[in-house]
């Protein structure tokens, strides 16, 4: 039977308006005579780039001029390069949208290198604009001339260096789709000041063609075929999910494939919520502050499921003793990763989106025609040292002191699982990775791979202008807060009302806490003097002078109180300083350099196995019970 339904005719004003608009898109592929540095902000316009986090500078401040014009494009002005990127960061991590940050030659693009590199190790998709010197004063050592093209070429995707100004379109074109396909990453666009000046003509879009940059986005189907047979025949199982599920946009297709296969998952400290936290197959996160569940499944098993993770060392421990009965089944958009650091049974390359996809569909398939695996015992077991060794804390003794661990579990739970939560780089980062429930992926940020001090307030201040509908909390150390504290100027000026909860033991915590249990409690230049016997700075005062509201929490009893109070204010930003334990520590550890199996509950404990537990599994050869107990 035909199909006798018609397409209803369009009214007037919707052909009109197809009308203005193909006239629009055609007055856009004419050349115009613009400058250089105008072909630049109408090529960010066309990248659908609304924010722009920089401060300029003689030779990017041609660019700053028809800036100033743009009605799309906003730029906030940072009060440090360094910010900027990490805004940046904050922005696209939030998102999953390209950051964007612009600064002026030499120790402007300099001050980007640690953001440049931080993304560079977390796969952040950043596009960093930076000015030059005149292209005849190039290799000079001219005013303010620093080769950043050859300072960044080992922490970017890829980098340019433009003196011409016809090739700007073009650039940034290709810098924008490199920036956020494959595996995401930043790219460097170097612009020198007569190319920002000099006449030229913009059309849109630009031809390009990158012939060394082909991303394989699907995976082979008979790797697919191949890690479908090793997940029916596997006993003991595990997902190990790393961060880019995040960047894939693939948590949902893995959850339903963890709902299909009833297979144990564990989650990176870069893949915090790519799995809820509240699903009963979730054993938390593997490493070395990893739960005792997550850590033990993984050491235990014969299968490795790794999706989008990179066998990083804080989650292998001493390489060789890392998960010695398991075959592995490998996935990662980057071919370079895959069998680097342990060699799959299975490698597939492809977006990990896909992968999952068609993992689906595999054991979909292979369930129907009867053929499944058994992990019924495998499950009980892993649930069992889920029950046994939970997260948890010790209240310092007297109850006079705050636990660090309870302010953090305690902000988790009164703002939410659809707050964002951003970390600086430390114990706070550990127990927010620990103790806040995250329920969806992209609301945990944190540098984990460069592990950089000083990320938090900036890259709040991006997550909450990508999601200013979100609640953002940064949770930084009193170390971490005075590295980069002074974007709190720019939150205010611009009406980005983050709060910061400080977690101020007067310390570098986690540096101490390594004093503590390595190097005899010799506390050599640790000690921050911001709540123990001094208060330098005193961060209320601070807060207050940048024009936030300030607040203090010292007893335990006053904890809940003063979030509620620090959440009912969000028209300006919110500092909270919280003064707590110094010398709480992050359990469960690994300690650096020694098997899994060595982890450690509390100083000198161990976990207590079952006796009747396969002697070599529980205890790898060269590992014995006083190295798990002192921690060497």
């Amino acid at each position: 039977m035909s199909d006798t339904r018609t397409t209803p005719a369009p009214s007037p004003s919707q052909v009109a308006q197809k009308a203005q608009q193909a006239q629009q898109q055609a007055r856009a592929k004419e050349p115009v005579e613009v400058t250089g540095a105008q072909s630049l902000v109408l090529a960010l316009e066309a990248m659908e780039v609304d924010t722009v986090f920089g401060i300029p500078g003689g030779a990017i401040l041609p660019a700053y001029d028809p800036l100033l014009d743009s009605v799309k494009v906003r730029h906030i002005l940072v009060r440090h390069e360094q910010g900027a990127g990490h805004a940046a960061e904050g922005y696209a991590s939030a998102t999953g949208k390209v950051g964007v940050c612009m600064a002026t030659s030499g120790p402007g693009a300099t001050n980007l290198v640690t953001a440049i590199a931080d993304a560079y190790m977390d796969s952040v998709p950043v596009v960093a604009i930076t000015g030059q010197v005149s292209s005849a004063a190039i290799g000079t050592d001219a005013f303010q001339e620093a080769d950043i093209r050859g300072i960044t070429m080992p922490i970017t995707k890829h980098n340019y260096l433009v003196t011409d100004a016809s090739q700007i379109p073009r650039v940034v074109a290709e810098a924008f789709h490199i920036a956020s396909t494959g595996r995401p990453g930043p790219v460097l666009v170097d612009i020198s000041k007569d190319a920002l000046q000099a006449r030229t003509t913009f059309s849109w879009p630009p031809k390009f063609d990158l012939p060394g940059y082909r991303p394989v986005a699907r995976p082979h189907t008979k790797q697919i075929r191949e890690a479908a047979r090793l997940i029916a025949a596997a006993e003991r199982p595990v997902l190990y999910v790393g961060g880019g599920v995040i960047r894939s946009g693939a948590s949902d297709a893995l959850r339903e494939f963890v709902e299909l296969t009833q297979i144990p998952v564990v989650t990176t400290l870069m893949a915090r919520g790519a799995v809820p936290d509240s699903h009963p197959l979730h054993l938390g996160m593997p490493g070395m502050h990893g739960s005792v569940a997550a850590v033990t499944a993984l050491q235990k098993s014969d299968l490795l499921i790794t999706l989008g993770a990179r066998f990083d060392d804080r989650v292998t421990g001493q390489l060789s003793t890392f998960a010695p009965h398991a075959k592995v089944i490998h996935a990662d958009i980057d071919p370079a990763e895959i069998s680097k650091n342990r060699v799959a049974d299975v490698p597939i390359v492809g977006d990990v989106l896909e992968v999952v996809k068609d993992l689906t569909q595999m054991v979909t398939a292979d369930h129907a025609a009867g053929t499944m695996g058994d992990y019924t015992a495998w499950r009980e077991q892993t649930a069992a040292w889920k029950a046994d060794f939970p997260l948890g804390y010790t209240t310092p003794e007297g109850g006079q002191t705050v636990a660090p661990q309870h302010v953090i579990e305690r902000i988790g739970a009164i703002s939410g699982p659809e707050s964002v939560y951003v970390a600086g780089v430390g114990q706070h980062q550990m127990w927010a990775a620990q103790f806040v429930q995250y329920e969806r992926p992209n609301a945990w940020l944190n540098s984990g791979g460069l592990g950089t001090m000083g990320y938090a307030v900036p890259a709040a201040m991006g997550a909450k202008v990508a999601q200013p509908e979100r609640t953002v909390w940064a949770i930084d150390g009193d170390g971490c807060f005075q590295m980069t504290n002074q974007e709190l100027a720019t939150c205010v000026i611009n009406n980005i009302p983050i709060k910061v909860a400080i977690i101020n033991n007067s310390s570098l915590g986690m540096v101490r806490q390594w004093q503590s249990l390595f190097y005899n409690e010799r506390y050599s230049n640790t000690d921050l003097h911001t709540s123990v016997g001094s208060r330098i700075p005193d961060f209320v005062k601070l807060a207050e002078a940048y024009g936030c509201v300030g607040l203090r929490c010292e007893r335990p009893e006053d904890i809940d109180a003063t979030i509620k109070k620090a959440m009912e204010i969000n028209d300006v930003p919110v500092v909270v300083d919280f003064v707590v334990h110094r010398d709480a520590m992050v359990w469960p550890m690994v300690p650096a350099g020694v098997s899994n199996d060595a982890i450690q509950v509390a100083k000198d404990t161990a976990p207590q196995w079952d006796r009747e537990e396969d002697e070599a599994t529980a205890q790898p050869e060269g590992v014995d019970g006083s190295e798990r107990g002192e921690g060497k």
